[in-house]
């Protein structure tokens, strides 16, 4: 059996496929661990999202903020756009919102020595923190449709950037969903910024006190090396703690996998040759 983890599909469905050729890919015997962001920005997320569910299986998913954004539209809480459109009006709409919903926002081996978040772990989390808090908002993900429509438009009516164990449970809650989905930049502080999406080499950012959240003085330890995507401009990047593999597929970059199952990571990857529109709406 192998295991390999991919970057962010983002409904770049044929590029999905040549990866998987390209490894071997075996549902009957392997195992895929994708970081989230499967659908939204490519050709074709209905078709991603549709073979996705029927290998899912052989499966691990962590939920990408696409992926929540998606879950939020088919509520009513976000707007949809012309690419997840053909997913809303699927006749099996309901089961594929329903299944991911019930996926994780953390995925844990410890036989591997691996976990998985889409955007990472807090640095304010150790890995007792994260198991904890993941599960807290899987399971209001999880929770009845009018519960579960009014907890996401709490988490949408605005961000927050810090964590403090004395804000409001819905706050608390707002950040753990960003650490989780949209981290990216923190300051010295550990404060997260939502605005910053370029890479880490940026001296102005440097500057004003931003590290990636991997590299922010008195991040809490995670005894795992943590799998991450979301962050195309960083793209392949890993070190002695992270494996970062979103390589920006939908931004006519490449999409990339990273077989688990090895001393080191044998890295495989494709062009994704169409670049997404600018007229999306997340």
């Amino acid at each position: 059996m192998a295991v390999w983890a991919i970057g962010d599909l983002q409904g770049c469905y044929s590029a999905f496929r040549r990866l998987l050729d390209d490894i071997g890919f075996d549902p009957a015997g392997d195992k895929l661990w994708l970081v989230g962001d499967l659908v939204n920005r490519g050709e074709d997320s209905l078709a991603t999202l549709e073979y996705i569910y029927s290998i899912r299986d052989s499966v691990e998913v962590v939920l990408g903020n696409h992926d929540i954004s998606l879950i939020a539209a088919y509520y009513g809480v976000r707007k949809s756009n012309r690419f997840i459109d053909p997913i809303l009006e699927s006749p099996h709409v309901e089961t594929y919102i329903h299944w991911l919903r019930h996926q994780r926002f953390l995925h844990i081996d410890y036989q591997l020595g691996y976990c998985m978040a889409h955007a990472g772990i807090s640095p304010e989390f150790d890995l007792g923190m994260a198991i904890r808090y993941a599960k807290q908002i899987e399971e209001r993900l999880q929770a009845d449709v009018p519960e579960v429509r009014i907890w996401l438009e709490k988490m949408f009516h605005h961000t927050y950037d810090r964590f403090d164990r004395n804000a409001s449970i819905d706050d608390i809650e707002r950040y753990i969903l960003s650490t989780f989905t949209q981290m990216r930049f923190c300051y010295r502080d550990h404060r997260l910024d939502f605005d910053q999406k370029g890479p880490p080499t940026d001296k102005k950012l440097e500057k004003k006190g931003m590290k990636p959240w991997f590299h922010v003085v008195d991040r809490k330890s995670v005894d795992l090396k943590i799998v991450f995507g979301h962050w195309s401009a960083l793209g392949y990047y890993q070190d002695e703690h992270v494996l970062a593999l979103d390589t920006g597929c939908v931004w006519n970059g490449r999409l990339t996998a990273a077989k688990l199952d090895s001393h080191t990571p044998e890295i495989v990857s494709v062009p994704c040759p169409k670049k997404a529109p600018e007229d999306l709406i997340f």
